[in-house]
């Protein structure tokens, strides 16, 4: 009995210990560029189509991005390639027949406070490129451009896997 109790113990020190871990607030560093994407609603039409204009920016601009040395190259970068994202997004929205408006910022947006794998970013004005599409009422995509961790976000490290795993087997037997 003394084991079981013991065993408890630990396991709940262990999850308040992870959850913790798991659940800090991340500071992008002040010098990073981000993207954000805003849908015209949450309707699935208009949520394919906001993935589909990720899709294509989001490889476009890392391409772009991914051996800049400093935030200050990549905004050049991105001031000058501005014309060549319109012409993206309107080829995209043409092939798809979706007949909404859209709009290009590149400048300090808002960005709401968002909890991401049990990291949270906190809200405020950032450096970023903005696109809205139709109403910008849907649920929106962002991560961050320079450092070009877009397309990186998919690689998982061992000790995520590693915390993730214990996370899981906690959760299941609790």
């Amino acid at each position: 009995m003394k084991k079981t109790i013991l065993l408890f113990i630990f396991i709940s020190l262990f999850y308040i210990f992870i959850s913790n871990v798991m659940a800090k607030t991340i500071e992008i560093p002040d010098d990073a560029i981000r993207i954000r994407i805003i849908p015209n609603s949450n309707k699935y039409h208009d949520q394919e189509i906001k993935n589909k204009v990720k899709d294509k920016i989001q490889i476009k601009m890392y391409k772009m991005l991914k051996t800049k040395k400093n935030s200050e190259e990549a905004e050049v970068i991105i001031k000058n390639n501005l014309e060549s994202i319109d012409k993206n997004i309107k080829k995209i929205l043409e092939k798809e027949n979706y007949n909404k408006e859209y709009k290009i910022n590149f400048g300090y947006n808002y960005f709401p406070k968002k909890e991401y794998k049990g990291v949270i970013y906190k809200e405020g004005y950032y450096k970023s490129l903005l696109i809205t599409l139709g109403e910008g009422k849907g649920d929106n995509w962002w991560c961050v451009l320079f450092p070009p961790l877009c397309l990186i976000e998919a690689e998982k490290t061992k000790t995520t896997e590693y915390k993730s795993f214990i996370k899981e087997i906690i959760d299941k037997h609790l």
